[in-house]
């Protein structure tokens, strides 16, 4: 007669004035790599001091993996009745209701959706005060293939072009398949007039390389070229948050980069992952984070720009 295999206890993780309790650690979330929900619970509490600011105060979607990577996936927006009262929330509109999201303000409740088995938090581009008001525009680059060389010198362009819009950017991986192009904003522009700009900025930048990029969003119409996405940029809408981990093989991780770092041809969009990413947190690329943006100027220069290269005019 085999013996019945005994679960393991729970692990309790003290951060702060709380500990949270880690049910099941031993569960496998990443099959073939043996991952489990303890070493995800500990690579967040490691990222943590990096990681959260960038998701204080923003409004986040949850993917959850309860049974692992390889089963069922759950998009979580509304916070279930049986999370714990410390944990921050925000109750936005949505058509036709509300939606009460959950803001992750501190490590004990990035350690409390590790237990949840929320291998990834998407985050809003903006914040729950002002939630119509972004405070990031995003640019996402997503290859047509596996030739990343494409997606970094597409990339370069963009960082080219926002620079003489006068617009400091920042760059990441999506630990997926491209990377993302941020610019920070003031948050004095409305997401419909702030993806009306990151439509006109596509424009020029395809216009300047026709056969490389476009900003067609069926596949088909792209004919194996770079597709420049702008359409996170609205309300309601979620960007993979830095330091995520995606739900993929080997755990990849969506890293911030430094623009040089676009000049190294094994650059993937996989390159960082949990078991590596002790070298990523050596230094941090994000460091002096440019000062948030009004757009005015910026379209003013961005007219310019199309008017002499030829673009309609924004």
């Amino acid at each position: 007669m085999t013996p019945k295999t005994q679960p393991t206890p729970p692990r309790r993780m003290r951060t702060g004035r709380r500990t949270v309790e880690i049910g099941r650690p031993g569960k496998v979330l990443f099959p073939g790599d043996g991952i489990t929900k303890a070493d995800l619970a500990g690579y967040y509490r490691t990222v943590a001091r990096r990681m959260l600011p960038h998701l204080r105060g923003r409004p986040l979607m949850l993917e959850r993996h309860p049974d692992g990577t390889d089963g069922p996936v759950f998009m979580q927006k509304n916070v279930p009745d049986h999370f714990p009262d410390w944990i921050h929330r925000a109750e936005l509109p949505k058509e036709g209701g509300t939606v009460t999201y959950l803001i992750c303000d501190d490590t004990a409740t990035l350690l409390y959706l590790a237990d949840q088995a929320c291998t990834t938090p998407h985050r809003f581009l903006s914040k729950a005060d002002r939630p119509d008001h972004p405070d990031r525009l995003v640019f996402d680059l997503d290859p047509s293939g596996d030739d990343f060389s494409d997606v970094r010198e597409a990339a370069g362009w963009l960082h080219e072009l926002l620079d003489e819009l006068e617009l400091p950017s920042l760059l990441m991986t999506t630990g997926s398949r491209g990377l993302h192009v941020l610019v920070p904003l003031d948050r004095r522009t409305a997401f419909d007039d702030v993806r009306a700009f990151a439509a006109d900025v596509a424009a020029v930048l395809t216009g300047r390389h026709p056969d490389r990029i476009t900003t067609e969003a069926r596949k088909k119409a792209r004919r194996g070229r770079l597709y420049l996405d702008i359409q996170r940029n609205a309300y309601a809408q979620t960007a993979v948050a830095p330091y995520a981990v995606r739900a993929l093989p080997g755990a990849p991780v969506a890293a911030p980069l430094a623009w040089s770092e676009l000049d190294d041809p094994d650059l993937t969009s996989r390159r960082w992952t949990l078991a590596t990413i002790g070298d990523l947190l050596k230094v941090d690329p994000w460091q002096g984070p440019p000062t948030p943006r009004s757009l005015r100027r910026a379209r003013s220069l961005l007219t310019a720009l199309a008017r002499d290269d030829g673009s309609p005019t924004p």
